[in-house]
């Protein structure tokens, strides 16, 4: 299994790019969100999920490994196949789809062309558990994204340095990004200080 491709930008297209790998080109299915981010580069590293049909050998591409999860969990669900679940990836960010869904806001899923109110719920019901695995006593998400995880983490230990307990910490520092979840570290241990 291939588990990224790296390599020059041939073509780019707001659904598709062609890598050139070691002579060969690669055409890989994209999320908007990625082609958005490949317009201004020359070369690319994707991580890509393979499917291999009787008449087709495809690759969909994503910029973090994280995308290629979430990808992977909505391809999981009964009903969705690799094209709806690419139209989801296109209309939200990784973790506005993992907030749509452990919220259940099947609204917001239904606002997607091709996708009911039936296959909303069963996305939700098919992957809340999934999303929510992990989760610890705070009650963030286990698949934030990797700066929001860094700066929770910093926020944290800066806390329990100052002398306050790692769990109401954590509990305070959860709840502020749960509000506002754009800030600095040091934006959210000054928030941080005036609730413990």
């Amino acid at each position: 299994m291939i588990d990224y491709i790296k390599g020059q930008i041939v073509e780019l297209t707001p659904t598709y790019v062609v890598l050139e790998a070691n002579g060969l080109g690669y055409f890989i299915s994209i999320p908007l969100p990625a082609y958005t981010l490949l317009s201004h580069q020359s070369e690319a590293k994707l991580f890509v999920h393979e499917v291999v049909r009787e008449d087709a050998y495809l690759f969909f591409g994503f910029i973090t490994k994280k995308e290629r999860e979430v990808f992977q969990l909505l391809i999981s669900v009964s009903g969705i196949g690799v094209n709806t679940a690419r139209m989801i990836m296109s209309s939200y960010s990784v973790e506005e789809i993992q907030e749509i869904i452990a919220a259940g806001n099947v609204s917001a899923l239904n606002a997607i062309k091709g996708i009911g109110s039936k296959t909303a719920q069963r996305i939700i019901v098919d992957l809340k558990d999934k999303i929510l695995k992990g989760k610890d006593d705070g009650g963030s998400l286990s698949l934030l994204s990797d700066k929001n995880a860094q700066i929770k983490e910093e926020a944290v230990s800066a806390l329990v340095m100052l002398g306050f307990p790692a769990g109401a910490s954590q509990k305070a520092i959860e709840n502020i990004l749960k509000e506002q979840s754009q800030l600095e570290v040091e934006q959210l241990i000054k928030m941080a200080l005036k609730i413990l």
